[in-house]
């Protein structure tokens, strides 16, 4: 039930637990996407992913600590059924000199989502005056940004011309 007291602090904090549990589950998903990967490029773009998500994830404890408020995670379902659709990937075309193109198609799901959750957050930030929360947000935005664009090259490149092969 909605209530007319309901702001955009409230629906910043919300967005916020949002993207927190959306990062946890890209932290369980990566090293099995790395796994599952053949091209060694591919792999090592999903392992310094990880790495970087690590750090996401301890900035975005930093904002909740900026709002007072304790770090938890609300269910995304969004994330959740990008991260079932690169599970599905996995099993269907394992083995198949398509898996790669699959996996990037799926990771870059990921990273659009996430920029434009971050995209967001910064700008609520700012709106609200949440000076540090937003510079902590950005840091992740453009981190977000450079992933995908590495995923972009990695798929215009060797992976699609192995999948055509």
């Amino acid at each position: 039930m909605a209530t007319k007291d309901k702001d955009l602090n409230d629906l910043f904090l919300d967005t916020l637990k949002d993207i927190y549990f959306a990062e946890k589950q890209i932290l369980k998903a990566l090293p099995k996407m790395a796994k599952a990967a053949t091209s060694d490029k591919l792999r090592a773009a999903f392992e310094k992913h990880h790495d970087e998500t690590e750090g996401q994830v301890e900035r975005l404890e930093q904002v909740f600590e900026l709002l007072g408020k304790p770090a938890r995670g609300k269910t995304c379902d969004a994330i959740m059924g990008i991260l079932d659709e690169g599970k599905e990937i996995m099993d269907e075309y394992k083995g198949t000199a398509a898996l790669d193109a699959g996996l990037l198609a799926a990771a870059q799901a990921v990273e659009h989502y996430e920029i434009s959750r971050y995209g967001t957050l910064k700008t609520w930030a700012t709106e609200l005056g949440l000076k540090d929360a937003a510079k902590l947000l950005d840091q992740t935005l453009q981190q977000e940004k450079k992933t995908d664009d590495t995923l972009s090259v990695l798929a215009t490149s060797a992976v699609n011309l192995a999948a055509a092969a």
